[in-house]
């Protein structure tokens, strides 16, 4: 059931043309700028966004700037897991699993998630209850359930990705808050 739920997601994310993408992501950066969570934060992870996901790179520019510590991950395949590395510059990340942008590994700049204040997850789907439908390998899902402190998650999606239902199951961690180019919806508030 996920499986088709995910392919009928990404395809109405992919179907989003580049002019209209770009209208969007200026409104949802501007939203999460505006945000009392990104404002309060002095660490977030974000994500380097891959394909049609609402682009990342900007807003992880834009927090450098801000002087905020910011993490990246990066998929530990033996472990199949995700480890979090400090980042000062984007031009320093490789192409990494599935060749998606990733840090390099650096003991040294290993951060733990109880160094984070803020979460940026991906996903292909959301509901305004906070449920999430990842790309199926459950990294996020693994990482979020470990953590040590309350971390706010948040996901910035496109309208077309929020559907009324996502299917869960017991191990799915929910997101707290999803921004979208029109609203921001408080997924604890919905429930």
């Amino acid at each position: 059931m996920k499986r088709g739920v995910r392919e009928a997601l990404l395809k109405k994310r992919n179907s989003i043309t580049p002019e209209e993408k770009k209208k969007k992501e200026s409104a949802i950066r501007k939203r999460l700028f505006a945000s009392v969570d990104f404002k309060k934060a002095k660490s977030i992870l974000f994500y380097a966004s891959f394909k049609s996901e609402v682009d990342t790179i900007k807003c992880i520019q834009h927090a450098l700037k801000l002087k905020k510590m910011i993490a990246l991950p990066g998929v530990d395949r033996e472990k199949k897991e995700l480890k979090l590395y400090k980042i000062k510059d984007i031009s320093k990340l490789e192409s990494g699993y599935m060749g998606i942008m990733e840090p390099r590994a650096a003991k040294s700049r290993e951060k733990g998630l109880k160094n984070i204040d803020v979460a940026i997850v991906p996903g292909a789907g959301f509901d305004k209850n906070g449920n999430r439908i990842g790309y199926g390998f459950g990294y996020y899902d693994k990482l979020l359930s470990k953590s040590e402190k309350p971390v706010t998650t948040i996901a910035l999606a496109f309208e077309e990705q929020i559907v009324s239902k996502v299917p869960n199951e017991s191990h799915d961690v929910k997101i707290d808050k999803i921004i979208t180019e029109k609203r921001v919806i408080n997924c604890k508030k919905s429930l």
